[in-house]
């Protein structure tokens, strides 16, 4: 038995595929189907059921697979050791981050984040809190950014900054020239919201408790795909949209005239940086982590007077 067979059952396992699994390994379907079995000979037992399709992984299969994910995590974190003992910063560290945020903050923190560490790879994907999780439990991911508290007891989460909300409101609405405005003042029927599957639509609709409002059939429903969209809607349109911080830094001066702020306490979302419990990749993780605060104004580090949102 060896760290190379264990890789494979785990390809395997996930994959449910012997050729997609050998493409994802990087060797021949032949090397990989005969390690497999030498494995199972060794065992005495039988991993994979291979006349299903796709390939099922057996029940004494699934306890393998569940020990080899262990051996290989800390066969990882030994290599993680050697190489903070020689301070050494390198390897690859996938991240996930949602779409609400992305655009916003990747910009401000990469070039400091590859400057000081050249020897470190970046992968980074947009995905929704949802798929965030899973692919951070099924260990496609090593790290993520995203609005928390999760209350998700398998994950570990260090609160980054939090990000204050505002109201962009069309030129034309009646009734919010007023500098500061209340929840109550907003109607559901002129809000434009981001699609189902957005952890912000449902900070929204909870803060705004706009759940409660009844909308009226003859309204017309749009549900956007991004913060961008929801502005250039209010913009050529009519109505309202709630946006975050960070995305409106770089608004034109005429934009900005359509922010009204929150009376106090105002509303915020909570970003944090997260990894599973049993995590690998600690060092690449507070690297990141630092890289991003270095940019983060000092005033959103802390919150006072806010409500922290939950998702």
């Amino acid at each position: 038995m060896n760290l190379q067979q264990l890789e494979y059952i785990i390809a395997v396992d996930k994959l449910k595929n012997f050729v997609k699994a050998s493409e994802a390994c990087f060797v021949t379907q032949a090397t990989l189907s005969m390690m497999i079995k030498k494995l199972e000979e060794e065992l005495d037992i039988k991993i994979f059921d291979r006349s299903k399709k796709p390939v099922k992984t057996t029940e004494i299969g699934e306890k393998i697979i569940s020990g080899a994910k262990r051996i290989i995590s800390e066969s990882r974190k030994l290599k993680e050791i050697v190489q903070e003992e020689k301070g050494i910063v390198t390897g690859e560290l996938r991240v996930g981050i949602i779409p609400t945020l992305a655009p916003y903050l990747l910009p401000l923190f990469l070039r400091h984040f590859m400057q000081a560490y050249p020897l470190v790879k970046l992968v980074i994907n947009e995905f929704t809190t949802d798929s965030i999780l899973h692919k951070l439990k099924a260990g496609d991911l090593d790290t993520a950014i995203l609005a928390t508290p999760l209350n998700d007891p398998s994950v570990t989460e260090q609160v980054l900054f939090y990000e204050t909300y505002y109201l962009y409101v069309n030129s034309k609405e009646k009734g919010f020239d007023k500098k500061f405005v209340l929840p109550k003042d907003i109607d559901v029927n002129r809000l434009w919201l981001l699609e189902e599957g957005h952890c912000m639509r449902s900070q929204i609709l909870n803060f705004c408790a706009l759940k409660k409002q009844k909308e009226t059939e003859e309204s017309f429903h749009y549900n956007a795909g991004s913060i961008e969209t929801l502005k250039n809607m209010v913009d050529t349109n009519f109505g309202m949209t709630i946006i975050p911080e960070l995305a409106t830094h770089h608004l034109t001066g005429s934009e900005k005239k359509r922010l009204r702020s929150f009376k106090t306490p105002v509303p915020v979302r909570e970003i944090s940086i997260i990894h599973h419990r049993e995590f690998l990749k600690a060092k690449l993780i507070q690297c990141l982590k630092e890289s991003i605060l270095f940019v983060i104004p000092e005033d959103m580090k802390h919150h006072k007077h806010v409500n922290v949102l939950e998702l």
